[in-house]
């Protein structure tokens, strides 16, 4: 499924409010079990708007070398 940036800051005002009902914007209405629930969603609509949007974690690499002769 397609989420949009809509429905994740509809989901974030929800959990932010404590509640565990979401009204989307179109009219729809979502009611979770737990919080739990909600934050697992709203972590799996992040990951998937950054890859829609080609954005990806950054791997740091760090490269070390040592001259001279070692005395």
């Amino acid at each position: 499924m397609s989420y949009t940036q809509t429905q994740l800051d509809e989901l974030t005002a929800a959990i932010a409010s404590g509640t565990l009902n979401v009204r989307h914007s179109d009219g729809r209405s979502v009611t979770y079990q737990s919080l739990a629930e909600m934050r697992k969603l709203r972590s799996d609509m992040q990951a998937e708007i950054k890859q829609a949007a080609g954005t990806k974690k950054r791997r740091r690499t760090m490269r070390m070398y040592q001259s001279g002769n070692g005395l």
